[in-house]
C-alpha cells in the first residue's frame, strides 16, 4: 500500500502538496502550564470538595421528585399533556439540574435561538458530542434521549433518566436496533404527543475538531428535525472526553477545579426534509450534518467510529497516525461489504487467493476476482495496492488488510494467515516477505524489518515459520514497539504514530474538496 509524494499523510498519491494531518477527533491532548497546576492544586484543597458536595447534593435532591412523577406513569399517560402537579415537577426538577451545573461552575449558559415545539420538530439532533457535560441541554429540556437499558439500574441516576421517558436500548437483545429505530420513528411520528427526543447522530465522543458521519437513526423517520449545536469557549479545555486523552474522573475533577466553566447552546432552524431526503436518511443526516458544520466552523469527516475502532484497536501491530487502512475500510463499506458478513467474505477471498495460480491482477481480474463490477469504488480501492502505478496488484495484500479491518485486535491471527498466504512449500517466509506482510497490516508505503526478522531468526537461516513468529510473539508481546517503532518513529517512512503510549490512529479528515481532488487523481492514473 502506498502513500502520498510526500511520503505520508494520505493513503494515495495526490495532485497537490497537503499542509499538517488534522486532529484526530478521538484524541485529547491536554497540557497544563506549571501556573494552571498550581491553580489546580490550590483548587483541590478549596474550592473542588466544596463543588463536588454541593453537585451531589443537588442530584440526590432531584431524586425523590423523579421517584414520585415516574411512578405509575404507563404509556397512554405519556402521550396526554402533563398534570399541573407533573408540571410543578418539571419546573422543580429544571431548577435543582440548573443549581446541580452551577455548583459545578457553569455559571451562565449562553442559549441562542429558540426551542422548537414538538410539534414543530419532535427530534433535536446535537452536536458535537464530546463530554457527559453535553448533558446540560438535555437537563435544560428534559427531551428524551436514547440510552443503554442497564442505565436504569443505576442508583439515583437511573431514576432521573427514566423520568425523562427514555427509548431503552438493550445489550442483550440482537434485535434491539430495529426496534430502537421503530419507537424513535413511533415517538417523531405522534403529532407532538411525545417529548421530543434529543439525539447525538455521531453516536460517540469527539474533541470538537470535526464532525465525523452522522448514523442514519435519527432521520430515518423522516420528519423535521432542528440543529442544536454545542460549545464550550474556555480557555482550557478540560470538558471534551475522548478514547485517548483524559479519563472521567479526572475529566470532572479538573473542570470543577475551574473558576468558571462556558457553555454555548445555539438552536439553529428547523430542518424540513425534502423528499428524496425523507427516502434517503443517509442524505438526509449528511445534508444536515453540513449545516451543523457551518454553524459551528468546522470540517466534517466522511470516516465513521468505526473507521476509529480499527485505528484504536489494542492489538500487538499499533497502527500509525497515517495509516492508509481507514481510507480502505471505507471503501470496503462502500463497495457494499457488510460488517456481519466481512468474516465469512474474508474466509473466502482468503481460500480463493490460496488456489489462485498466480499473485499478481490487473483491474478486470480483481473484479472477477471480489465478484463486484467495476466501479469507481473499485478503482479507488485497486489504486490503493497498485504501488508501483503499472496496473497490477499483489492479491494477497488485499486479503491482509481485510483481515485487518474484519478483526483488528487479533494481530497473530492475521500474521498467521499472511503466512499461509506467502510461505514457502517448506512454511517458511523470508525477510521480504515479512517486510510486505507487516507494511500492508499497517498500511504504510514501507517499512524496516531487519532488526525484527533477525531477533526471530534465532539460528540465521534466512527463513522463519509461523511458529517461530508465535513462539517470538509469546516471549516479546510488544514486538512492534521494540522492533518496529523503536528504530522508525518520526522518520519519513510512514510509521509515524502519535505521542500518546495508548493504540491510536488519526482520523483523517477528507473533505468534499479534498475527496474529489484526490478521487481526479485516481482515476487520471488508472486510464
Amino acid at each position: 500500500m502506498k502513500l502520498s509524494s510526500r511520503g505520508r499523510g494520505c493513503c494515495v498519491a495526490g495532485s497537490r502538496e497537503r499542509g499538517p494531518p488534522p486532529r484526530s477527533p478521538f484524541v485529547h491532548q491536554l497540557r497544563l502550564s506549571p501556573l494552571e497546576k498550581a491553580k489546580i492544586a490550590f483548587m483541590t484543597l478549596t474550592l473542588f470538595p466544596i463543588r463536588l458536595f454541593f453537585a451531589a447534593f443537588m442530584m440526590l435532591l432531584a431524586w425523590p421528585f423523579a421517584f414520585i412523577a415516574s411512578m405509575g406513569s404507563d404509556e397512554q399517560e405519556l402521550e396526554k399533556p402533563l398534570s399541573w402537579w407533573r408540571k410543578i415537577v418539571d419546573i422543580l426538577l429544571k431548577a435543582i439540574m440548573r443549581m446541580m451545573w452551577l455548583a459545578g461552575g457553569f455559571h451562565w449558559i449562553n442559549v441562542k435561538g429558540r426551542q422548537a415545539l414538538p410539534a414543530e420538530a419532535a427530534i433535536l439532533t446535537v452536536a458535537p458530542h464530546s463530554s457527559y457535560f453535553d448533558a446540560i441541554p438535555v437537563t435544560m429540556t428534559f427531551a428524551s434521549i436514547v440510552m443503554k437499558a442497564e442505565s436504569k439500574d443505576i442508583p439515583v441516576w437511573g431514576t432521573l433518566i427514566k423520568y425523562i421517558r427514555p427509548v431503552f436500548v438493550s445489550r442483550s437483545d440482537q434485535d434491539s436496533r430495529r426496534k430502537t429505530v421503530e419507537e424513535i420513528k413511533r415517538r417523531a411520528q405522534s403529532d407532538g404527543k411525545w417529548p421530543q427526543i434529543m439525539i447525538f447522530p455521531e453516536g460517540t465522543c469527539t474533541n470538537r475538531s470535526c464532525l465525523i458521519t452522522f448514523k442514519p437513526g435519527a432521520f430515518i423517520p423522516g420528519v423535521p428535525v432542528q440543529p442544536v449545536v454545542l460549545r464550550y469557549p474556555n480557555k482550557l479545555d478540560t470538558i471534551t472526553w475522548t478514547w485517548q486523552g483524559p479519563g472521567a474522573l479526572e475529566i470532572l475533577w479538573l473542570t470543577l477545579c475551574q473558576l468558571h466553566n462556558s457553555v454555548e447552546i445555539e438552536f439553529l432552524p428547523v430542518y424540513i426534509p425534502s423528499e428524496e431526503e425523507r427516502k434517503n436518511p443517509v442524505l438526509y443526516a449528511n445534508n444536515v450534518r453540513h449545516v451543523m458544520a457551518k454553524a459551528l466552523g468546522v470540517p466534517v469527516t466522511d470516516y465513521t467510529f468505526e473507521d476509529c475502532q480499527l485505528a484504536l484497536a489494542e492489538g500487538q501491530l499499533r497502527l500509525p497516525s497515517d495509516t492508509c487502512l481507514l481510507e480502505f475500510a471505507k471503501l470496503v463499506r462502500s463497495l457494499g461489504l457488510k460488517p456481519e458478513t466481512l468474516e465469512d467474505d474474508l474466509d473466502k477471498y482468503a481460500a480463493s487467493a490460496m488456489k489462485m495460480k498466480k499473485e499478481k491482477v490487473d483491474l478486470k481480474e480483481f473484479s472477477a476476482y471480489l465478484e463486484f463490477p467495476v466501479s469507481h469504488t473499485l478503482e479507488n480501492m485497486f489504486a490503493l495496492f497498485d504501488e508501483n502505478e503499472d496496473g497490477i496488484i499483489d492479491i494477497r495484500e488485499f486479503v491482509i488488510a481485510l483481515s485487518v479491518v474484519c478483526k483488528p485486535s487479533k494481530t497473530l491471527e492475521t500474521i498467521q494467515l499472511a503466512f499461509q498466504l506467502y510461505q514457502s512449500e517448506h512454511g517458511t517466509i523470508t525477510e521480504e516477505d515479512l517486510a510486505h506482510i507487516l507494511k500492508t497490516a499497517m498500511g504504510v508505503s514501507q517499512i524496516d524489518v531487519t532488526h525484527l526478522f533477525r531477533a526471530v531468526d534465532e539460528e540465521e537461516e534466512g527463513e522463519i515459520t509461523y511458529d517461530d513468529f508465535c513462539r517470538f510473539a509469546e516471549l516479546h508481546p510488544y514486538f512492534a514497539e521494540d522492533y518496529l517503532y523503536a528504530d522508525q518513529m518520526g522518520d519519513d517512512n510512514g510509521l509515524e504514530t502519535s505521542s500518546i503510549s495508548a493504540p491510536n490512529g488519526i482520523c483523517t479528515d477528507f473533505s468534499p474538496e479534498n475527496a474529489e481532488v484526490k478521487n481526479k487523481h485516481l482515476q487520471k492514473k488508472l486510464n
